[in-house]
């Protein structure tokens, strides 16, 4: 499936959004961009995540159950 970004370059997220569109806590979000399974940008001291990057995440995820 095809990825595609705005017209203006890729879409960023907050940590928070990023939580929201997971169903997780913030706190998760941070732990996985701190262990590197998610890559962000830090502007500031806040961290923005492409939305691509979200999608690919969750992609390489799943999980077969046995």
């Amino acid at each position: 499936m095809a990825r595609t970004s705005s017209p203006g370059g890729p879409r960023f997220l907050t940590a928070l959004e990023v939580a929201e569109r997971m169903r997780v806590s913030k706190m998760t979000v941070y732990r996985l961009i701190k262990t590197g399974k998610i890559r962000a940008v830090r502007i500031g001291k806040a961290y923005r995540v492409r939305e691509e990057d979200v999608e690919s995440y969750l992609d390489s995820s799943y999980v077969t159950a046995v």
